[in-house]
C-alpha cells in the first residue's frame, strides 16, 4: 500500500494497484501530460490558449488530491530546473515568477481542489465534475491573475481580468468537455470490471 494515502477513491484506484511505485509513476505520469498539454496552443500574448488547464483539472481529478497536487508541484520544479514544460517549452525559474507564474501555481492547488472533490465521488458524475472543474478553473484565475497583473499590466487588475475573459470562455468549453469525460470513463471502468 502506498503511504501517501490509504483510502483514496479515485478512478485510477480502480485500475492501478496502490503502491509508492505506482503512486511516482501516476505522479510523473501527471506532470508529463501537463508538460504535453502545454505545448498544445494558440500562441497570444502574453498568455497563450493551452490544453493546460483541462490536463491540471483532469490529473487532479484522476489522481486524487494528493498525487494530484504533487504532479503539478513536480511540474513546476521540472520547468524551475531548465526543463521545457510549461508553454512555448519555456522553463526556468523567470517563467515562474514572471507573467504566467501565478497560473502555474494555481495550477497546484487547483488539482488539490478538484482531486478532493473527486475523492468525494464527484468525478462520477457529470454535473458535480463540470462544477469541479469550474471551481479548479476559479482558483487557477484567482491566483494567476493578481500575477499577471503585477507583473505584465502595471498592477491594473480590472484591465488584466478583461483581458483573460476570452480565455474563461475556453476554459467553459473544456469544464464541458472534460466534464463529461471522467464520468463516461467512471462507467467504463464499473462495467468492465463488472
Amino acid at each position: 500500500m502506498s503511504v501517501l494515502i490509504a483510502n483514496r477513491p479515485t478512478i485510477i484506484d480502480r485500475i492501478v494497484p496502490r503502491s509508492l511505485v505506482a503512486d511516482i509513476a501516476l505522479i510523473a505520469s501527471g506532470t508529463a501530460l501537463t508538460a504535453v498539454a502545454a505545448q498544445l496552443a494558440i500562441p497570444t500574448s502574453p498568455v497563450p490558449f493551452t490544453f493546460q488547464t483541462l490536463a491540471v483539472l483532469l490529473v487532479g481529478a484522476t489522481l486524487g488530491s494528493v498525487r494530484g497536487a504533487l504532479s503539478m508541484m513536480l511540474y513546476a520544479l521540472a520547468g524551475a530546473v531548465g526543463l521545457p514544460v510549461f508553454s512555448d517549452a519555456s522553463h526556468g525559474v523567470s517563467v515562474l515568477f514572471g507573467a504566467t507564474g501565478g497560473f502555474i501555481f494555481g495550477f497546484i492547488v487547483a488539482a488539490a481542489l478538484v482531486g478532493y472533490l473527486a475523492e468525494k465521488n464527484w468525478s462520477s458524475n457529470a454535473l458535480k465534475m463540470f462544477a469541479s472543474y469550474a471551481i479548479g478553473s476559479i482558483v487557477v484565475y484567482a491566483v494567476g491573475i493578481p500575477v499577471l497583473a503585477a507583473v505584465a499590466f502595471g498592477g491594473d487588475l480590472a484591465a488584466t481580468t478583461i483581458f483573460m475573459v476570452p480565455f474563461m470562455g475556453w476554459d467553459v468549453v473544456k469544464a464541458v468537455a472534460a466534464g463529461a469525460l471522467l464520468p463516461a470513463a467512471w462507467k467504463l471502468v464499473k462495467k468492465i470490471q463488472g
